[in-house]
């Protein structure tokens, strides 16, 4: 949800999130409008039980999913806190809105593209994801199944991850059950994992690094030329061999993906029998990598 961060109103960060949430809630409601919404793809939460009620009932898919979402804010704020604030609140209300306008302005099929449903579902999760991307960026939610899974949890103890999984499950079920077609789950499954690739990448970032271990009784000079050829820095951890007993030296380094080759060369040139150990790293803030104040920016 939509924390307090301890933000002032009207500064340089507060105008930063609140552009990513217009940015992102227009995003995210062009990839329901021209993607999903008409080709009854039903990629869990909130919306995803308005596109089941507007094909069903006719009611107009944003308005519809405001009006689910608003008793769960309210619910959210009574059993968890006014933690919510004005950035998820202005996120689904902004969302809703554009998804009704864009359809009244663009019609209920504005691309026709019933013959590619890969496609529609595909393009349908890059944009819900892109949206929903630039909305947690503000450390902001679009409200919906976040609030129903934070309250399970509080009172389950179930992690945040299964709920949401978990919820998301149960709409694409009843979305399945309702159109009576195997073939919607299938491109929902699509949809939902394209928008969870594109929501990592646009909250981590698409700059992977690499994460080295290294065991070595030569970790001094490993350590050295790490510092002095690849200019970065090292930790040195002591741990304890399983099988002798014996201390060991291990070092904790981050490079990008480039030097992970030079890396490995200087290793085997100084240690050929050194243990290493290469991990995929996310994301690497710090000196030498992308600072804190990149996330904001």
């Amino acid at each position: 949800m939509g924390v307090y961060t301890g933000i002032k109103s009207f500064t340089k960060q507060w105008y930063i999130d609140l552009v990513y949430i217009i940015i992102g809630s227009l995003i995210m409601a062009a990839g329901y409008v021209f993607f999903v919404v008409p080709y009854k793809i039903v990629p869990g939460g909130i919306y995803g039980i308005a596109i089941i009620l507007h094909h069903t009932f006719g009611l107009p898919t944003g308005t519809t999913g405001l009006v689910l979402n608003i008793p769960l804010v309210i619910w959210g704020i009574k059993e968890l806190g006014p933690k919510f604030g004005w950035k998820t609140i202005l996120g689904m209300t902004l969302t809703s809105v554009a998804i009704d306008v864009l359809t009244y302005f663009w019609g209920d099929k504005p691309l026709v593209i019933e013959n590619e449903m890969i496609l529609s579902s595909l393009f349908g999760g890059i944009l819900i994801g892109g949206g929903l991307g630039l909305i947690f960026r503000s450390r902001a939610t679009s409200g919906g199944s976040d609030i129903v899974a934070q309250i399970i949890n509080k009172h389950s103890g179930i992690s945040m991850g299964q709920l949401l999984i978990l919820l998301d499950v149960v709409v694409v079920i009843a979305g399945t059950l309702i159109f009576a077609d195997i073939k919607l789950a299938l491109y929902a499954v699509i949809t939902i994992y394209a928008t969870g690739k594109v929501i990592d990448s646009i909250t981590v970032g698409l700059n992977y690094k690499k994460g080295a271990f290294i065991i070595s009784e030569k970790y001094k000079e490993i350590g050295e030329k790490i510092k002095r050829s690849l200019n970065r820095g090292a930790t040195i951890f002591h741990g304890e061999g399983m099988f002798k007993g014996n201390q060991k030296e291990i070092i904790f380094t981050a490079v990008s993906r480039r030097e992970l080759v030079a890396l490995q060369y200087y290793v085997k040139e100084i240690d050929p029998e050194a243990f290493v150990t290469i991990i995929d790293v996310r994301d690497v803030r710090g000196e030498g990598f992308k600072s804190f104040e990149e996330d904001y920016l």
